[in-house]
């Protein structure tokens, strides 16, 4: 009997027996986690600053409700970086004493569209006025508490906005930079070179261990810094259709076409159903038999099955196409027939006024003024339809002015009634005006969709209730051999396969390619869970997934799995570099590249700010330098390149003349170092001491 069959059998038990073990649970949680043994009342500290749970759990919840359709977790890591952002900065703002007037708040606080565009505090000229601000706060008592909030955080934007231009005026550059730059950019360099690459020598004959990745990520541990993780491993067992199942639900839908007989147990007779294809009521049978509600809508090609479009598309009214795989369905689709233009494509360019929902900010008009312009703009369009485009970007009040006015394509009704009726009234490549609350339309019809009207039947390929036992049964067979054996071979056994491990962090939500799967992570980081636990978790609409902690990395680094992709190129091309030098000997350059195999080359007015060698090689920064650092006719030593080894020999230095001075690239060294300012808060959180509890409330 199958599994779940079982269960059944046995729910009264189950029930009473699941009551127990969750009471036992509640009772356990309440000691380990709750009230009678929470550890900290705190959900972590920056600097020995505490954050209360409290006030975190309710900055949690308003962000869940932002409406921004973000999870609980996403909403807490966003909480938790601002909350670390803040105590951080702020407690530079009071190293430095930095202070803000209501001055400096109220200009942070009129950048608010809310605050310094709303009706309410403006004057009769359209500026904001302070005295109206105050008047409506003191005689709000209620909207009084929403504006100290924002004060709070018109505070910080104004203390920041100091700190930000105290540090970027700290920033500067010096003449020397300005001078290494231009002789970067003007100096060159012509030099023969012997390149033995990398790739003459197989992946396969150099080995990296795990060991030697450890090693290189110690030595460059700023690369490769991280949070603890912990690595698990696991098997996916799909829930999904068997071949049965789907050749069960073909037959089945197949079966819909022809009418069938029946017995009505209220009349005592035989019924002699309709079948789909002389159904007289069509939207009734595909509503009674379709796990898809019927659309009487007219679709173009491009919106049907990419695989089916053509066959569907060209049905004759009446015929019937099918069955065949749409997604995850089974389906049969009858033509109800065609109709043209269902569909419209169309550009516009927006003439906006004073009143209309769309003004110009930049140029105010009147209506009258707004009309004479879009009846101008039309006759030149009219004059040169190739005109539209440039028009739309320059003359054009919408966002559309980007893509040159264009709309793309709609359907009927999906415009304001008056753009909606020329477009769908007149033919393509027709131009006309038209107005609407927005203002004034120039229109122009690009092109039009004809469409298909399709009754289909879909029928959803998911698994049987006796596959779904299988795959239970299966499933939890595995869970109970893993937790006693080794996991990747009973996995063998059994004829499944192992997942690539998957390296969290605490607050991970990702698990994989599985997406978000976050009671897997959490149940890795449980302080119940430990190295080589077994779990099975059934994940809706996939299956079951049934993970295993592997390990736990305290190191301070990146696992090894995640570091290897990145690092074991370079160990490989050190390796082949040393098998490489070893081969490049002789005392000029002809013999080196004899030794080596490889034919010399050159190199012709190469400069250091571009070190791109010639052939499609690409930068070699180290070559070109060692080749300026050479004296003409001289030959470097074996130099590791990023391609190959390399081997120079100088034939010219070419220096440029001096400049009167450097200001330019003194300008250009300082554009490219504007954005160091960015790195003052990783270059903060990387310096401080932050504890982070969130797991022990079970975030």
């Amino acid at each position: 009997m199958a599994v779940l069959a079982k269960i059944r059998q046995r729910s009264a038990l189950l029930i009473g027996v699941i009551a127990l073990a969750l009471f036992a649970f509640i009772i356990q949680d309440l000691f380990t986690r709750g009230s009678f043994g929470q550890s900290s009342k705190d959900v972590g500290s920056i600097d020995g600053k505490d954050i209360s749970f409290e006030d975190f759990r309710v900055k949690v919840s308003n962000v869940e409700k932002s409406g921004q359709g973000i999870t609980s977790t996403e909403a807490a890591n966003r909480v938790w970086d601002q909350e670390v952002s803040i105590a951080l900065l702020s407690s530079q703002f009071d190293k430095l004493g930095l202070r803000v007037g209501e001055k400096h708040l109220l200009e942070v606080l009129k950048s608010d569209p809310n605050i310094g565009k709303n009706p309410m505090f403006l004057n009769a000229a359209g500026a904001f006025d302070v005295a109206k601000f105050k008047e409506y706060f003191k005689a709000n008592p209620e909207a009084a508490q929403y504006i100290s909030e924002k004060e709070k955080d018109a505070e910080l934007n104004a203390k920041f906005q100091i700190y930000s231009t105290l540090v970027k005026a700290g920033l500067y550059t010096t003449v020397s930079e300005g001078k290494l730059k231009y002789e970067m950019e003007a100096n060159k360099v012509n030099f023969a070179y012997a390149a033995a690459l990398y790739s003459s020598i197989k992946d396969s004959e150099v080995k990296i261990s795990d060991s030697d990745i450890v090693d290189y990520m110690k030595k460059n541990e700023k690369k490769f810094k991280a949070d603890a993780t912990r690595e698990i491993q696991y098997v996916l067992v799909e829930d999904k259709a068997s071949k049965e199942d789907e050749a069960e639900i073909k037959s089945k839908i197949t079966a819909l076409l022809n009418g069938r007989v029946e017995y009505n147990a209220k009349t005592g007779k035989n019924d002699t159903l309709p079948g789909f294809r002389n159904a007289t009521n069509i939207a009734e049978f595909v509503n009674s038999n379709s796990d898809v509600p019927y659309d009487s809508t007219y679709v173009p090609k491009n919106a049907l099955p990419a695989l089916d479009a053509d066959k569907l598309f060209s049905l004759p009214a009446g015929a019937i196409y099918g069955p065949y795989i749409y997604g995850r369905y089974y389906a049969i689709s009858k033509s109800l027939g065609f109709k043209a233009g269902v569909n419209a494509k169309a550009s516009h360019i927006l003439i906006g006024y004073e009143g209309s929902q769309t003004p110009n900010q930049k140029e105010k008009r009147t209506k009258e003024e707004a009309k004479a312009k879009a009846e101008e703009i039309l006759a030149q369009v009219q004059a040169n339809p190739d005109s539209f485009m440039m028009l739309a970007f320059t003359s054009s009040d919408d966002s559309s002015a980007q893509q040159g006015g264009d709309l793309g394509y709609f359907g009927p009704n999906q415009m304001v009634k008056p753009f909606n009726d020329f477009v769908f009234s007149n033919g393509i490549g027709k131009v006309g005006l038209v107005e609407t609350p927005f203002g004034f339309h120039i229109i122009k019809i690009t092109d039009k969709q004809d469409g298909i009207r399709l009754a289909t039947i879909a029928q959803k390929i998911e698994p049987s209730e006796a596959t779904s036992d299988k795959v239970f049964t299966l499933a939890t067979k595995f869970e109970m051999d893993a937790a006693k054996k080794d996991f990747n071979a009973t996995a063998k056994e059994l004829g499944l396969k192992v997942a690539p491990p998957v390296t969290a962090k605490a607050m991970d939500e990702a698990f994989g390619p599985l997406g978000n799967q976050r009671n897997i992570i959490r149940w890795a980081y449980d302080k119940e869970t430990s190295v080589g636990d077994v779990k099975r978790f059934e994940i809706a609409n996939i299956g079951h997934v049934i993970a295993q902690y592997k390990s736990e990395n305290k190191s301070g680094l990146v696992s090894v799995t995640v570091a290897r992709p990145y690092v074991e190129p370079i160990l490989k091309n050190k390796k082949k570099a040393e098998l490489l030098k070893a081969k490049m000997t002789g005392s000029t350059i002809e013999a080196v590249a004899k030794s080596a195999g490889v034919a010399v080359q050159q190199a012709t007015n190469v400069t250091m700010d571009n070190p791109v060698l010639p052939g499609g090689v690409g930068q070699e920064p180290k070559v070109v330098g060692n080749a300026f650092a050479l004296t003409a006719n001289k030959i470097s030593a074996p130099i590791e390149g990023n391609t190959g080894v390399y081997v120079v020999k100088n034939i010219s230095t070419i220096k440029a003349p001096a400049p009167a001075n450097h200001a330019e690239y003194v300008a250009k060294v300082k554009a490219q170092s504007a954005s160091d300012a960015s790195r003052i808060l990783p270059a903060l959180k990387a310096n401080a001491k932050i504890e982070d509890n969130r797991l022990q409330f079970n975030y």
